[in-house]
C-alpha cells in the first residue's frame, strides 16, 4: 500500500499540470463556445461560420497542403539519409537539415517576411544574378509564404522520425531487392515507405496539429483575407474581446485536428486487426 501511495505521489504532479493546463482551459473553452447570453446555443458558431467559412476553408486547404509537401519531403530526406551512396552527401544532408528545429516559429515568420517580401532577400539575389528583372520580383508574403514557412519548420521533424524507423528497417530486404536489380526509387517507395508508414502518419498528425495551432507565422506573413482560424482568434479577442466566437472558432480548430486523428487511429486499428 505505502508503495502504491508513493507512486500516486510521484503521478500527481503530472496530472496536476495537466488537468491546470489542458482540461481546464479546454473545459473552459468548449463552454463558452456554447455560452449565449444568459444562456446556451449555437449562435457563437453560426456568427463564426458568416464571418469566417472562407478562413475556415483556408486553414484546412493551407494546413492540408504543407502536410502533404512535408510527408514528401520527410520521405525523400529519409530514403537519401537510409540509401544514399554519397557519404559526403549523407553526413551534409544529416547536418544540415535539423536546424530548423531549433527555430522558434515566430522566429521563422520573421526571417521568412525579410526573405520572402518584393524587395526581400530572394528576390536581391535572384536580380543580382540575372535571372529575373526588378520589374519582375513578386513577394510571397501570402498563402505561399504560409505554406513555406510551415514546410521548412516542420519538415526537419518529421524527417528525423522517418529516418529513425528507416534505419531500423530489415536490410536484408534492401540488399535482396538491390540483387534483383530494383531502384533505389522502387526500393525506398515498394519497400521501406510501407514499413515506416504508422511513424510518417504520427509525425504527420503531430505536424497538422501543431501547424493548426500556429498563430505568429500567419500574422507576420499573410496580413490580407482571408487568413487563418488562428488570427481571427486573435483579432477577435483583441478587437472586440467577443471570447464567444473566439472560443467557437477554436473548437472549429480543434473538431479539424480530431478528425486527422480520427483518420489515423482508424488507419491504425485497421492494420491492427
Amino acid at each position: 500500500m505505502p508503495i502504491r501511495l508513493f507512486g500516486l505521489f510521484l503521478v500527481l504532479p503530472a496530472l496536476a499540470v495537466i488537468a491546470l493546463l489542458f482540461v481546464v482551459p479546454l473545459t473552459s473553452s468548449v463552454i463558452g463556445a456554447f455560452a449565449v447570453g444568459s444562456g446556451y446555443g449555437l449562435g457563437n458558431f453560426i456568427k463564426a461560420f458568416e464571418l469566417y467559412t472562407s478562413d475556415i476553408v483556408f486553414t484546412v486547404v493551407i494546413v492540408s497542403l504543407s502536410t502533404t509537401i512535408i510527408g514528401f519531403l520527410s520521405i525523400a530526406i529519409g530514403g537519401y539519409l537510409v540509401l544514399g551512396e554519397n557519404p559526403r552527401a549523407v553526413a551534409l544532408l544529416r547536418w544540415l537539415y535539423r536546424w530548423p528545429l531549433f527555430i522558434p516559429f515566430i522566429v521563422v515568420g520573421q526571417i521568412l517576411r525579410t526573405f520572402l517580401a518584393r524587395n526581400g532577400l530572394m528576390n536581391n539575389v535572384l536580380i543580382g544574378v540575372g535571372v529575373i528583372t526588378p520589374m519582375q520580383a513578386m513577394s510571397f508574403l501570402d498563402w505561399r509564404g504560409i505554406v513555406i514557412a510551415f514546410v521548412w519548420k516542420q519538415t526537419p521533424f518529421v524527417a528525423m522520425l522517418v529516418a529513425g524507423a528507416m534505419a531500423s528497417v530489415d536490410r536484408s530486404t534492401i540488399e535482396a531487392a538491390r540483387n534483383l536489380g530494383a531502384s533505389r526509387l522502387r526500393i525506398l517507395i515498394g519497400i521501406v515507405v510501407p514499413q515506416v508508414a504508422t511513424t510518417l502518419m504520427v509525425g504527420l498528425v503531430l505536424s497538422f496539429v501543431t501547424m493548426m495551432s500556429v498563430l505568429s507565422v500567419p500574422l507576420m506573413i499573410n496580413a490580407q483575407s482571408p487568413t487563418m482560424i488562428t488570427a481571427d482568434i486573435a483579432f477577435r479577442i483583441n478587437a472586440y474581446g467577443d471570447y464567444g466566437v473566439a472560443n467557437a472558432l477554436g473548437l472549429i480548430s480543434l473538431v479539424a485536428s480530431a478528425c486527422v486523428g480520427w483518420f489515423y487511429l482508424r488507419q491504425s486499428m485497421r492494420k491492427r486487426s
